[in-house]
């Protein structure tokens, strides 16, 4: 058996670890206790990242010419978040690429670019705000983590600057394409090639999507400052910025499923430097794995039943491989 096939158990057992460590029944009364007027507004705040994240990756669509009405695009997100909760780095919403087809007439590769693309800026966005609140904040948490985070920003810019020009990246891939591509999918992998350099948008535009990234973390992390506050955690929100996205790049690792467990960890470490009680933070978690990760993907569930018993196997735009 390979390793990865462990990968999904990995994250429940860290989980499972802390849960029992901390004491189920103590976890159990801090929920009960919970603030439910502030759990509201988080819920509120939960619901409107699902449209920010609905914008950050049909804005990209519009420019590579990908016309899609809002709705539409909504409920694509919707199912292919639930692919992405219950997968490591949510590779799972690629599966977004295969529901685009009806508005790329049937071409795949336009999708799997918009993936790839909105990957990229999801990415760089988090870093950038890593940087700038771990700065803020590193005489507290430490000066190590800013710096090291300068690192991967740094690395991360150079990548996409050398990657950018379409004749350098092939020059840089063709060792690799020639030695370690099996045969049988070189052609594939070509074509995917050109298509994502085809399908690259001008640069004018990447400013604006860095921006609607950046504002989708910032009001998903919303949803969860309120979550703590509904529980009792009394930090600042700059501070709460300066945390949650280290949890969550630690959380991108791809050997867990939604980097659940790993991003727990790596939370209750850090906001015991503010005095925030493990309890508070499991807590704090727990429920925004209810409200942001559960409750969604029963949505997406519905969905995609509806749309198998609609088509019962015929094409159908919402359908994968229609």
């Amino acid at each position: 058996m390979k390793l990865k096939q462990f990968f999904p158990i990995i994250g429940v057992a860290i989980l499972i670890y802390i849960i029992i460590r901390i004491e189920p029944q103590r976890i159990i009364e801090e929920i009960k206790g919970v603030n439910l007027p502030l759990f509201s507004v988080a819920v509120f705040f939960t619901f409107l990242s699902l449209v920010t994240q609905t914008a950050k990756w049909s804005v990209i669509a519009k420019v590579q010419g990908i016309k899609i009405r809002f709705l539409e695009a909504f409920k694509i997100n919707i199912i292919s978040y639930f692919y992405g909760f219950i997968t490591p780095a949510k590779i799972g919403n690629i599966i977004r690429a295969d529901y685009l087809k009806k508005y790329t007439g049937g071409d795949l590769n336009p999708g799997i670019n918009n993936f790839i693309l909105d990957k990229i800026f999801d990415l760089l966005s988090l870093i950038a705000i890593v940087v700038i609140f771990s700065f803020v904040f590193k005489d507290i948490i430490s000066v190590n983590y800013f710096y090291f985070s300068l690192l991967i920003l740094a690395v991360f810019i150079t990548a996409i600057i050398i990657f950018k020009n379409e004749e350098r990246s092939k020059n840089i891939l063709k060792v690799f394409y020639r030695y370690l591509i099996p045969k049988k999918i070189k052609e594939r992998l070509k074509d995917k090639f050109y298509s994502f350099y085809r399908n690259l948008p001008q640069k004018r535009y990447y400013l604006l999507f860095l921006m609607i990234n950046m504002i989708n973390w910032i009001i998903i992390y919303l949803s969860i400052y309120f979550i703590g506050l509904s529980l009792g955690i009394r930090i600042s929100f700059l501070i709460f910025l300066a945390i949650m996205p280290i949890a969550t790049l630690i959380g991108y690792i791809p050997i867990t499923v939604s980097g659940i467990g790993t991003r727990e960890a790596v939370l209750i470490g850090l906001m015991s430097l503010f005095a925030v009680e493990s309890t508070k933070v499991l807590s704090m978690s727990l429920l925004n794995i209810l409200i942001g990760g559960i409750i969604p993907s029963i949505i997406a569930i519905f969905l995609i039943i509806k749309i198998r018993n609609k088509t019962d196997g015929k094409t159908n735009p919402y359908y994968p491989g229609a």
